[in-house]
């Protein structure tokens, strides 16, 4: 198994830097187009999370960001350190009433993006799972 590993400072213009880390996982780990699309949303979405809710824009606090490539699953892990949030009684933003409220939307999105989703140790470590068709080197595809 292969496992890339990064933090960054808890500021928004580090998003940047997570998407650089996908881009470069991308090309490292050749995973397909259609799948790319998903990862960038739900990693950087995740990680903005982190940022924003988690660590409270806290500069001293880092958010990690953690790569696992095996055989057809990519496991992203995105932890914060932050107090944890309630991640079971989420508002469901299709409801009526949350429809034009700005935010919340982003977990929905995580788990509609992902085939998996799973919060660990009250909600500070998120695990995003891709499902995916690895190409080994040297095949004709």
């Amino acid at each position: 198994m292969n496992q890339v590993k990064i933090q960054i400072p808890s500021l928004i213009e580090n998003i940047r830097v997570i998407e650089s880390f996908i881009d470069n996982s991308k090309e490292e780990f050749e995973f397909e187009d259609d799948i790319y699309g998903n990862i960038m949303v739900a990693v950087t979405e995740s990680v903005n999370n982190a940022i924003r809710h988690g660590n409270k824009f806290d500069k001293d606090k880092n958010v990690y960001l953690t790569l696992m490539v095996e055989q057809n699953q990519l496991l992203f892990e995105v932890e914060d350190e932050g107090p944890g949030f309630d991640y079971q009684n989420l508002p469901d933003p299709t409801a009526p009433e949350n429809l034009e409220n700005p935010g919340g939307r982003g977990i929905f999105l995580m788990r509609n993006l992902c085939d998996e989703v799973n919060f660990l140790d009250n909600g500070k470590k998120v695990q995003l799972k891709f499902n995916i068709e690895m190409h080994q080197n040297g095949s004709s595809n």
